[in-house]
């Protein structure tokens, strides 16, 4: 496995309800892979990522998309793979925040601006 592959698998974290309730009490993250990605590609994905992160566990699903309608016609959502990725105890993977850091930059050059 080379690490252009290992980037190519984690495609994104899942913000939902039962994901934030599973990080807080087990340690437990949610990502959403690639469809192809094994449990093994998983965790040297995360632990590349994120450095510093043990992985213990990896669990994999298959999410079927959900059929929608749209007035008269009937369409179907893309399905998609996701990942429980349970992490060592006492370790935390911790996303960032483009908006947080934009913040915190304003902040800083206002602070300056208004001690002069």
């Amino acid at each position: 496995m080379n690490n252009a592959r290992l980037y190519q698998v984690l495609r994104g974290p899942v913000f939902s309800e039962k994901s934030q309730m599973l990080g807080d009490s087990l340690g437990v993250q949610v990502f959403k892979i690639d469809s192809n990605a094994t449990k093994l590609e998983v965790k040297k994905a995360v632990e590349l990522m994120f450095e510093g992160v043990e992985v213990t566990k990896v669990n994999t699903l298959n999410v079927k998309g959900k059929t929608k309608r749209f007035g008269k016609s009937i369409g179907r959502r893309n399905d998609y793979k996701k990942a429980y990725v349970t992490l060592k105890a006492g370790q935390d993977v911790q996303m960032a925040d483009a908006g947080e850091e934009v913040a915190n930059t304003t902040d800083s050059t206002s602070e300056t601006a208004n001690n002069e």
